[in-house]
């Protein structure tokens, strides 16, 4: 019998009882579709964010002050206060430091944004005019924050796209209008360019005030969350990064890197990091679904078992007409394999189908990743040979006359 005629006669076989065949299929649908949308839903997450970051300068730098200690007990990440304005100017005029171009000193607070009929609870960056160019920021309408204003303590307020919207959602300019920032007036002087992104990371949703008077007037500091730095290209970075360091280090004269009381970090360090929560995400996302593709294989197997015991007097009758035994094997390994390739096709385009749905839903990156749907073919192929293998070697070893016998 010549593979052809195998394939047609176990085509041929499987539409005999299209329910128990559905059936059979419906598992392995459901679980290719379920790794290529999880899969495609975690590498879409991930590219979503690193576009995000990357949007923020390839060359930026990122300074955050350490944990406090209280005795042995260390503090939460970032919430020490040991950065200051003068860090920042000295980074900045440093002749030592020979790698940056420019230096941005920020603090952040999140607080109530009113306006007369609306309001919102928002990020408030206290920057400088170096902000703007440090985080590849563009002006839509009106200014950015400048260095006369920072002078002055101004109270005057640059917005995100998303927050100008919520504050002002009759689609009326911003630009010269009033909104209050824990009880005080500020007025709107610009609007960002849209850049995206999603919940706390999202820089549409952000309102950036004079430093100055974010320290004095609004939230009563004389410390700084952050200082940003442009490096002055991203193959010096990790130069930037040590110059900076332990200029620093030199500064608040700490001796010893590791009791640094300030951390420094790249671009490509929170890509990394990044990167490798959300593949560890991905992975246990694809380690659930790929439990569903072992319960449709397992029941796969379950059929044919079931296939096998009801043809036994067809497979005796054959074994007695001179079959052999690879002729048994292939013609139930086939049906196997048939049954997981339409399986795994169907469950393909499914997985596609909702990864697009998914990601029109949510507002985020489309994206399927090649590998992911060879892999589903090579898995596909792997459980109907697997799977299949028993029932046919089962079937194969039928003795003849046994198998003619059998009610």
């Amino acid at each position: 019998m010549t593979l052809i005629e195998t394939f047609l006669e176990s085509l041929g076989t499987l539409t005999l009882n299209k329910t128990r065949t559905g059936l059979a299929v419906l598992g392995i649908v459901i679980g290719i579709g379920s790794v290529i949308a999880l899969v495609s839903l975690g590498q879409a997450t991930q590219l979503s964010i690193q576009n995000q970051i990357e949007s923020l300068g390839a060359n930026l730098l990122t300074v955050n002050p350490g944990a406090p200690r209280t005795g042995a007990v260390r503090g939460a990440p970032g919430s020490d206060t040991t950065l200051t304005d003068e860090d920042a100017t000295a980074i900045a005029a440093s002749s030592q430091i020979t790698t940056i171009n420019s230096v941005s000193p920020e603090y952040s607070g999140r607080t109530q944004i009113t306006t007369a009929g609306n309001n919102t609870n928002s990020s408030v960056i206290g920057a400088v005019s170096t902000y703007l160019t440090i985080h590849k920021l563009t002006i839509d309408s009106g200014r950015f924050i400048s260095d006369t204003d920072n002078v002055n303590m101004s109270k005057v307020a640059v917005m995100g796209p998303t927050v100008a919207l919520t504050l002002f959602p009759d689609g009326s300019s911003p630009i010269g209008q009033n909104i209050r920032i824990k009880g005080q007036t500020f007025t709107v002087i610009g609007v960002t360019v849209a850049k995206g992104g999603n919940g706390f990371n999202n820089v549409d949703n952000l309102i950036y005030i004079p430093l100055s008077t974010a320290q004095k007037q609004i939230f009563g500091v004389d410390y700084l969350s952050s200082i940003a730095i442009e490096a002055k290209s991203s193959d010096i970075m990790t130069t930037a990064q040590d110059e900076v360091g332990y200029f620093l280090l030199a500064r608040h004269k700490i001796s010893d890197p590791t009791k640094a009381d300030f951390t420094i970090m790249s671009q490509q360090d929170i890509l990394n990091t990044v990167s490798s929560t959300t593949g560890t995400f991905t992975a246990l996302l694809s380690g659930i679904a790929a439990i569903s593709l072992l319960v449709g294989g397992i029941g796969i197997m379950n059929i044919m078992l079931v296939t096998v015991t009801e043809r036994t007097r067809e497979i005796g009758l054959r074994k007695a007409l001179g079959a052999k035994k690879t002729t048994i094997t292939t013609q139930f390994l086939t049906e196997s394999i048939i049954l997981t390739f339409t399986g795994g096709i169907i469950g393909i385009i499914l997985g596609i189908i909702i990864s697009f749905v998914v990601a029109k839903l949510l507002g985020t990156l489309f994206f399927v990743s090649p590998g992911s749907i060879l892999l589903a073919f090579v898995v596909s192929a792997g459980i109907g040979i697997l799977f299949g293998w028993y029932p046919a070697k089962r079937a194969s070893n039928l003795q003849p006359i046994e198998a003619l016998r059998y009610e």
